[in-house]
């Protein structure tokens, strides 16, 4: 499959590229200019500019799927104004790109929702969303909560929180839907995506036992 991805530098990015190339797909990624050496191994590279469509849309042509990983690092309350100029720009020159190009799949990366903090995160996600939806194009949106790997390990401590959470009736169906999900899960999520188009619009949660990583695999090591 040939699949075009963008944010291919970032923290899932960089692990899931990898992955595909195993897999025996063909990873075309949009990266800016100057951080080429970000590129994991295997990644076709393709430099260009993520809110200027003219920048990589012709690259976009013959790729089977879009997925759409960019998002403004370590989010926070304060960084509102970059959701809005820089998620949400991007998710719609991508979409543009990709409609254009007659890519069968989009892949979004979403956020779980709803969710009683980081509004304006998740305003911005929940847009992109409308905003697929309303192109008319197939897509699939991942929505994981906070993600467990190398360098996002604090949350552990808390686990036993969620256990009990998930077990009380008043708090089970958002502690589930908040769930900390580990890189793991996270790739597998976005593998299956990939590889199994929805017609129409699919929701992915992440937290189902459908996504349980193999604790041997080699993107979850890394």
């Amino acid at each position: 499959m040939k699949i075009f991805v963008t944010g291919g530098t970032g923290y899932i990015g960089s692990r899931l590229i990898p992955s595909l190339v195993r897999r025996g797909h063909q990873a075309k990624t949009l990266v800016r200019r100057g951080s080429e050496k970000k590129l994991p191994p295997g990644a076709w590279r393709i430099p260009g500019d993520a809110l200027r469509m003219d920048s990589y849309s012709n690259d976009v042509q013959g790729s089977d799927t879009f997925v759409h990983l960019i998002g403004t690092p370590h989010p926070t309350p304060a960084k509102a104004q970059q959701f809005r100029d820089v998620d949400l720009v991007s998710v719609q020159v991508a979409l543009r790109a990709a409609s254009e190009a007659g890519v069968r799949q989009f892949v979004y990366l979403s956020v779980a929702q709803p969710a009683p903090v980081m509004k304006a995160f998740i305003d911005v996600r929940r847009a992109g969303e409308a905003m697929i939806r309303e192109s008319g194009s197939n897509a699939t949106f991942v929505r994981p909560w906070y993600i467990l790997g190398p360098g996002h390990r604090w949350p552990y401590a808390i686990l036993p929180i969620y256990w009990i959470l998930e077990r009380l009736p008043n708090t089970q169906e958002s502690a589930r839907r908040l769930g900390l999900v580990t890189i793991g899960q996270m790739l597998n999520a976005l593998e299956w995506s990939i590889e199994n188009p929805p017609a129409g619009i699919r929701i992915v949660e992440t937290n189902g036992p459908r996504f349980k990583p193999n604790p041997k695999s080699p993107s979850i090591m890394r």
